[in-house]
């Protein structure tokens, strides 16, 4: 924590002081039956994985995450896995664009609460618009939860496991990114 910047500090030790908070998260899956079966899924679901063709969109790399042992990728996991990368995907492309904004000078101070409501508002947007077409096309097959309540908690455990994995990303190739992956773990 001493290597980067001051204003990371007070970010990364608030992280560290609600671990046990973000352990009891997941542990609530344990106590909850989930009558979603599992399937094998994409794994690194996210915009860099989506192709505009003109007309269409494509899925592109299926392999998963590289950096995993092939058996750890051919695993059988609940595809809410990759709604979570991509609802994920959506904050990250966000949150950088502000900040790039932010940064460059495009947005000043006095104007920063409404245009952070704003870039909020178009997550939140994008994110429900997104979510509610995948599952009205995937409604009714078994490898969605029986339950609003299994869903909630599946998702919300995918998209905290996901902030997790983002911030080791962040720590071992983009620490100018860093602060941004610390606020969103401290909105969990």
């Amino acid at each position: 924590m001493q290597r980067h910047t001051p204003d990371i500090q007070p970010l990364a030790k608030a992280v560290l002081n609600r671990q046990e908070e973000f352990f009891g998260r997941f542990r609530l899956v344990l106590k909850q039956k989930i009558t979603a079966m599992r399937t094998r899924y994409h794994g690194d679901y996210h915009l860099g994985q989506v192709l505009y063709t003109g007309k269409d969109f494509m899925i592109i790399d299926f392999e998963g995450k590289p950096t995993r042992r092939l058996s750890e990728r051919r695993m059988k996991r609940s595809p809410l896995r990759d709604v979570a990368g991509m609802l994920q995907s959506f904050n990250d492309a966000a949150s950088i664009a502000f900040a790039n904004e932010v940064e460059s000078g495009t947005i000043q101070s006095k104007d920063l609460p409404l245009m952070e409501a704003g870039n909020q508002f178009w997550v939140y947007w994008v994110s429900a618009a997104f979510l509610k077409g995948y599952l009205k096309v995937a409604s009714g097959d078994n490898f969605l939860p029986k339950t609003t309540e299994e869903l909630h908690l599946l998702l919300d455990v995918y998209l905290l496991e996901k902030v997790i994995y983002n911030l080791g990303e962040k720590l071992n190739h983009r620490p100018d990114l860093l602060g941004i992956t610390l606020k969103q773990l401290l909105k969990f």
